[in-house]
C-alpha cells in the first residue's frame, strides 16, 4: 500500500494548471533583423575578415620588427591585446557601414573562405576595387 501511495505522490496524483501571474512584466518581442540579406553576407563576412586582418597586421609589424624598421617597444605598442582588439572592431565597424555591391560581398566571402595567408588575403581582397564585367 505504501509503495502505491509515494507512487502516486511521485507521479503527482491529479495536477492543476500553473497559476498565471498576471502580474510579471512580459518579456519584451526580440528584435527584427531589418538588415537585407546582403548587408548580413557582408557583415557575417566582415567579421570573419577583422580578426584575421588582425593577424596579418601583426605578421607584418614582425616582420618589421625582424627587418630592423622598428623596435621591441614599438611592436609591443602596435600588437598589445587592447590595441590589436581596438583595431579589429575599428575594421569591422567601417566595414558593415560600407555600401558594398552583392559583386563586392562576394568577394569578401570568396577571399575570407579561400585565402588562409595573408599576402593572398590582401591580394583576393584588392579584387574589391575591380570594375564590374
Amino acid at each position: 500500500m505504501f509503495a502505491w501511495c509515494a507512487g502516486l505522490v511521485a507521479c503527482g496524483g491529479a495536477q492543476q494548471p500553473a497559476a498565471q501571474d498576471t502580474t510579471a512584466p512580459r518579456a519584451a518581442p526580440a528584435a527584427t533583423d531589418t538588415r537585407t540579406p546582403i548587408e548580413r553576407r557582408r557583415d557575417a563576412a566582415c567579421e570573419g575578415l577583422g580578426p584575421k586582418l588582425t593577424a596579418c597586421a601583426v605578421e607584418d609589424a614582425k616582420a618589421d620588427l625582424a627587418a630592423g624598421k622598428i623596435t621591441q617597444q614599438q611592436l609591443e605598442r602596435d600588437i598589445a591585446p587592447g590595441v590589436l582588439d581596438k583595431n579589429t572592431e575599428k575594421f569591422e565597424a567601417a566595414c558593415k557601414t560600407t555600401g558594398y555591391s552583392s559583386r563586392q560581398v562576394r568577394v569578401l566571402e570568396v577571399c575570407l573562405r579561400e585565402e588562409a595567408r595573408c599576402a593572398p588575403l590582401l591580394d583576393c581582397l584588392g579584387h574589391l576595387s575591380d570594375a564590374p564585367k
